[in-house]
């Protein structure tokens, strides 16, 4: 029987919080460099068309320093302490990560489960969800022999493996996002962290699609850069795009 306190969990994506009319922000950031004029009177004078004519033009210049003026925030549930090490590498940006010296084990344990190994079938799934079981009772185990408190979680946590679920808040601006996009859509990504940012760059392209409707990996706008790396799904890549695009309006 199944320990009722150790499960298998989804990611969860969800934009909680972003700059107010992000896109609009861009733009006057943007029409400020070449502009005399005041600042509130360059909000105030910048109207839909100009919005769109200009995150185009710091795209296709590469003039991004503006797009930074743009943040977005994130919630991420049901990732793994895996995904944890990859997303950190991205330094242009800020975390609050689930702490797993102040929140213990003890009370619930919650597990990614890899696609791979659930493709193996019910009996390879099975024998995953023991195996976290197992790690489990080790937390415990070491858990009582440390003592309660902060303490004994900091240490007996070192039993925990790369499956433990953790929960994070992650603040990126545009421009980092992009360029996480760009690295983590790709099909050559770890599988993880490629699904989060498919879910991320799903939840932007909603409120800033100029922003964000070419964002992805290389091969959504032309030629793969991973040469003979490359996943050799260059379509698939490019019709998963598309798709985020459908009912998207006024890109």
């Amino acid at each position: 029987m199944h320990d009722t306190n150790t499960r298998a969990v989804k990611p969860h994506v969800e934009l909680i919080a972003y700059t107010p009319d992000p896109e609009k922000a861009v733009a006057v950031a943007a029409k400020l460099c070449y502009s005399d004029a005041d600042i509130s009177g360059l909000y105030d004078g910048v109207s839909k068309s100009d919005v769109n004519k200009f995150i185009e033009m710091l795209v296709r210049l590469g003039h991004l320093s503006p797009i930074e003026h743009a943040s977005f925030t994130f919630a991420l549930e049901g990732v793994s302490r895996a995904l944890l090490a990859q997303i950190t590498r991205h330094r242009v940006a800020s975390f609050s990560v689930k702490s797993q010296r102040y929140v213990g084990a003890d009370k619930s344990f919650n597990y990614i489960i890899p696609p791979a190994v659930e493709a193996l079938g019910a009996d390879a799934a099975e024998r995953f969800h023991a195996q976290m079981e197992q790690a489990r009772a080790w937390y415990l185990e070491w858990q009582a022999l440390l003592g309660s408190g902060e303490r004994s979680n900091e240490d007996a946590r070192f039993v925990l493996p790369n499956a433990a679920e953790t929960k994070m808040i992650v603040t990126m601006n545009a421009r980092e996002l992009l360029h996480f996009f760009g690295l983590r859509c790709c099909n050559r990504a770890q599988w993880e962290i490629r699904e989060v940012a498919w879910r991320m760059l799903g939840e932007v392209i909603r409120v800033a699609p100029s922003l964000f409707k070419t964002a992805g990996p290389s091969c959504c706008g032309g030629v793969c850069s991973e040469g003979k790396m490359s996943c050799g799904n260059a379509e698939g890549v490019r019709a998963r795009h598309a798709k985020l695009l459908e009912g998207v309006k006024n890109l």
